[in-house]
Order: C-alpha cells, then structure tokens, then sequence
C-alpha cells in the first residue's frame, strides 16, 4: 500500500518526515494508522503526529502512544534507545561489561499495539543488538526497583518504561544514570542529540527474537525482588511491636503494578498484610474506577479505599499511584471524616519519624553535623524548621527527584547521611538504597509509624498537629490550572517579569506586599547581593517565586510533563500560640489574590483545578 501512496500535505517538511516513517516502521499497527492518514489527506492529523518529535529531557519521554514522531510506538522507543546506546558508549569504557537494568509496568494501547513491556523488550534487543549486558526484568517491578537495581548491580544505567500516574493513553521512558539517580543536564542535550543521529534502525532493533536464549540478557526479577526487601529492613526499627499491633490497613495499587510488592514490604517489617481494593488490586491498563489514576488527586481517587476501611474497621489507607513510586495517605477521624494528607503533611511525619528512629541507633550527639535531609523547592519548609532546632542539615534543590537524588548521591559520597528527601507531589525518598522517590517502603514506613503512635495512644493527625506546635505552623496549599496553549503560559510569565515596566516584578499582590522574587528561568534573585540566582536555572521552564511580607512564599512554575502551571503557597509561623484556622483564612486570601492578580484566570482562559 506504501509504494501507491503519494505523500503531499503541501508542507514539504511534514511529507519528508511521513515518507521516513513510512519507510522505517515495521509495527502493522502504527505503520496502517500512517497510511490511512495519508490516504485521507488528514494533515491536521499528520500534523500532530509529525510536527514535533518528542523532546528528550531530564524526565526521559512520555507522551500518548500511537504513530508518528511526537508519539510513544515500537520506532521511536527504537531510535531513543539506539541514542541512548551511543551515547553510554561514550561515557563509559567499561559499558559492555557493566551494562543496563530495564524495568516496565502494565501500560498498554491496543490500537497502537504498543505496551510498556513490548517497549522495554525492543529498547534490550537494541542493546543486546550491541552486545551489551542487559538485566530486563520479566515482569511488571515498581519503579523504584529500576534506580534500586543500578545501584546495587553497579550498572552504567537504567530505563523505566512508565507514564507513571498519567492517563491511559500515555507512556514514558524514564532514564537513570550509574550513580543511581535520574539524569541531569548536560545529559538530556547529548542523549537527545545522539537520538537524532541514529535514527534509522540498526539491522536487529525490530528482533526481539533475539532476546531468547541470549546470553547478553538477564534476568533480575528473583534477585532484586530478595534484595531490595533485605535492603529496606534496615529501616524497620519496632519489629516486635509491628508484630503485636492490631492496627490494620488498607491498600490500594490503582490498578497499577504496587500490591504484590506493599504486601512483601509489609512482611518486611513484620506488619500484618493490608487489606487490598479488590477491584483495584490487579493492573489494568484501562484504569477502569477512576477518572486520573493519580492518588494525588485525593477523595475521588480513594472513594473504593473508603468504602472497604468503613466496613472493615480500619482507620488508616495507603494508596499507590500506577508505577508505585508515589504515596497518598488518608486517616478516618473522630467524626468520621476521612482526611487525605498532603505530600507536605506527610512529609512532616516521615521526617520526624526518621529522625526519632535515628536518634535511637546514635547516642553520640555530635553525630547529627554529618546528617541531612532534602526537599525541593516548592515542598513545605517544615523540615528546614525541625534542622534548625535538631541540629541536622536541611537543603532545597530544584523541583524533581532527579536534583533530590543527585544531590543525596554527592553527599553520600562524602560520608554523610540522607536520612529522607521529599516532594510535595507525594513522593518520599525513605532509604538511600533507592535515590528516587519509593512508593513501596514509604507505605511500610508509615504503617510502622502509625503502629508506634497507636501505642502512645495517638494518631497521624494528632502527631502531625505536635509537630506544628513544636516546630511552627507551616501551612500549605497547591493546586494548578490547565493551559493547552504555550503562547499564553509564555505570555503569562512574561507579564509578570514587565509587571510595572520593562524587567521590573510585582511589588504588591493585592493587600500583600512582596519582599523578594526569584526568578530561575530568568536567573534573578533579588535577595541575593548580585541578584543572580544560587540554585540552577533553567530557561527552558518557568519557575517564579514571591515572598511576601506576612511570611508566605509562593512559586508558579509550568509542568514538565503536562499542560499545567501549578502554584504552591506556603505560609510559615514559629512556634507559638498561633491559630492554625486564621493562618488557613490568611493563606487562603493570599493565594486568592495570586489567583486574580498574578494569573488572570478569565483573561487568560485558564482552566482551575477544581472546575
């Protein structure tokens, strides 16, 4: 059918990239989905499919599967994954010895015939292809298990294929570099230039056969699946109570792949097995009960989770997103309202939590210089307020696991210790073993705290309000707008850099004045003596933080994986006598004010969260 096409969209750019892909993929699929849009003359469509080529950055690839370029599909796993190869190549002598882990979840597209586990078996025949040493899980692992595996194996990298929380019809093919932690820059620029260089096929990228009976290609599965558990043990600290508590929990994966490996964790810490969501417990790529497959987003994602706790009797739910590497946490209060953590709030308990345990282990008070704790930048301050009065370190990196994971990487290598690292978007980072965010321990984690509390007869809530009292109240409050449109977002940040004439911010939002603005696309920070930024910029995303002076801090920034500028406020009091409900009125009114003066929701047809 290919040869009696004639290709001619009237953009002659468009109809070179149709006619390469007609002639490179071999996936019936995609490669008949081409045709008839060709055939139809549907260039609106062509367009979408060709006009760009995903972009490789520090988050890897994800986009929606189907055909063409700015798509997830068998060719485009098969050209990233080819650049991917050249480019360790170069970085590494000893790459064919110590090779790469590829891990993948239950993702799948009929229609494309594309799926997470055919896209981790291409991208290992193309290095197998190569006679590099690929550990390719068998089945569906959590994600953690990827970033876990090329630290313990020593291996030069890692690839995750998994659109994590996303909606169904995405993928993602997220990258690990050898030290364990999600690349950084310079690396997404040379990997997504050797993309560019290899894309025709080598002559057995489409062979899968060839990972059978290869003795290139392992298999992990076993290995890590023991290992990993002993690993986080470590962090189990109340064995014999976890043994005799008569808490209970509920589980749920969200369809995902988290519920065989939560209930390995929890035999881990010797906690009684929680009850699973049976109609979320097993994967399914249609993500059949819920609406967005992301717990993040709270009651809605969680209403099955409630239903089977108010019948068993159990006042506490953990909840996975689908590549379990993320953790929402809800607890059924005296009025019998459930209430859902923030990843802040939740931050707050796991970072006391672990450092109450490692205290326990060191009776050596100098001991604290050498121990830190992360968060990114838009995360709650709350454990910048527990260091300052512990006396352990506490530092902010730029938003993602990637900056966390790195820089938890480099401190370790001087001898120090990351206790814990964590991000607002509800991921926790509990044990080094793992330098990125960890779904899987975090949920046993946090069973094993509620079983302690349970025995000082109290609950999440109840420590959680200790905390604030002890450390100071920092109240948060996140959420996003949705924007399709670049140009207005750009527009958006823009107005905001010209706000009262060129280069010139907002100095009053409202009835709230500023007192600082950093800005880390346009490196400027006015706190600074040479108003240049400290933490790395960045001109590629937008990124703006405003202090204010009633003590809020707040940062807009653009998602880099989708079409939304999120916000997020905090408000941060000493310890005191200061009422929790006037600071939420406050914090309220001032992310109000952002709202309509900053944002410009009807001028600018943003679209809010909750709409």
């Amino acid at each position: 059918m290919e040869s009696h096409l004639q290709v001619d969209t009237g953009n002659a750019e468009l109809d070179q990239a149709v006619r390469q892909w007609l002639q490179l993929d071999k996936n019936h699929k995609t490669l008949e989905m081409v045709q008839k849009l060709v055939a139809d003359r549907n260039v609106t469509e062509l367009q979408k499919c060709f006009g760009l080529r995903m972009e490789f950055g520090t988050a890897g690839l994800r986009a929606a599967m189907g055909a063409g370029v700015s798509r997830m599909n068998d060719l485009t796993i098969i050209q990233t994954t080819q650049g991917f190869c050249r480019y360790l190549e170069k970085n590494f002598p000893d790459f064919k010895e110590r090779g790469v882990v590829i891990g993948f979840d239950a993702r799948a597209h009929p229609a494309s015939g594309g799926s997470s586990k055919r896209f981790a078996r291409l991208a290992a025949t193309v290095f197998a292809s190569q006679g590099v040493p690929v550990y390719l899980f068998s089945k569906i692992t959590p994600t953690p298990f990827v970033p876990y595996t090329v630290s313990h194996k020593k291996l030069c990298a890692g690839i995750m294929v998994t659109a994590s929380h996303n909606p169904k019809e995405d993928n993602g093919y997220k990258v690990y570099w050898d030290n364990g932690a999600q690349i950084i820059s310079p690396h997404d620029h040379g990997i997504a230039q050797a993309i560019e260089e290899n894309l025709e096929p080598w002559p057995k990228s489409w062979d899968v056969s060839l990972l059978d009976g290869c003795s290139f290609v392992h298999d992990p599965y076993d290995d890590i699946n023991k290992d990993y558990f002993k690993d986080i043990k470590q962090h189990c600290f109340h064995r014999n109570l976890n043994k005799e508590t008569k808490l209970k929990f509920v589980h749920t994966s969200v369809h995902g792949v988290g519920h065989q490996f939560v209930q390995s964790a929890f035999s881990a810490f010797a906690l009684p097995l929680p009850l699973a969501v049976a109609e979320q417990k097993d994967p399914d790529p249609e993500f059949p009960t819920v609406k967005y497959p992301n717990p993040e987003e709270g009651k809605g994602v969680l209403t099955l989770c409630f239903a089977l706790a108010n019948k068993e009797g159990v006042k506490t739910i953990l909840a996975n997103d689908p590549d379990a590497d993320r953790l929402a946490v809800a607890e059924k209060q005296e009025s019998g309202e459930w209430k859902v953590f923030s990843g802040n709030e939740l931050g707050a308990l796991l970072g006391w939590w672990l450092f109450k345990c490692w205290k326990m282990q060191h009776q050596n008070a100098s001991a604290v210089k050498d121990v830190y704790m992360l968060a990114s930048t838009v995360s709650s301050k709350i454990l910048r307020a527990i260091a300052l009065k512990e006396g352990f370190h506490f530092e902010e990196t730029l938003t993602g696991f990637k900056w966390m994971g790195n820089r938890a990487k480099q401190l370790m290598d001087q001898g120090k210790t990351v206790l814990f690292a964590f991000e607002e978007a509800i991921g926790y980072m509990c044990s080094p073993a793992v330098l990125d965010k960890d779904g899987v321990s975090a949920a046993a984690i946090t069973a094993e705290l509620d079983c302690y509390l349970a025995t000082k007869n109290l609950t999440l809530s109840q420590k959680l309000k200790a905390i604030y009292e002890e450390y100071g109240y920092h109240i948060t409050q996140a959420s996003y707008f949705i924007c399709h449109d670049p140009n207005t977002i750009k527009a958006l940040f823009e107005r905001l850099r010209n706000y009262n004439g060129k280069s010139t911010y907002p100095n009053i939002c409202g009835r709230f004045e500023v007192t600082g603005v950093r800005d880390l696309t346009a490196d400027y920070d006015s706190s600074q003596p040479d108003k240049k930024a400290i933490l790395p910029t960045s001109r590629s995303s937008q990124m703006i933080t405003f202090t204010f002076a009633n003590g809020g801090v707040a940062t807009l920034r653009t998602s880099g994986t989708e079409p939304k500028i999120k916000y997020y406020a905090e408000l941060c009091v000493p310890p005191g006598n200061s009422d929790p409900e006037q600071l939420k009125k406050e914090l309220q009114e001032l992310v109000s004010a952002i709202e309509e003066h900053f944002f410009e929701p009807g001028k600018n047809k943003l679209v809010r969260k909750s709409d």
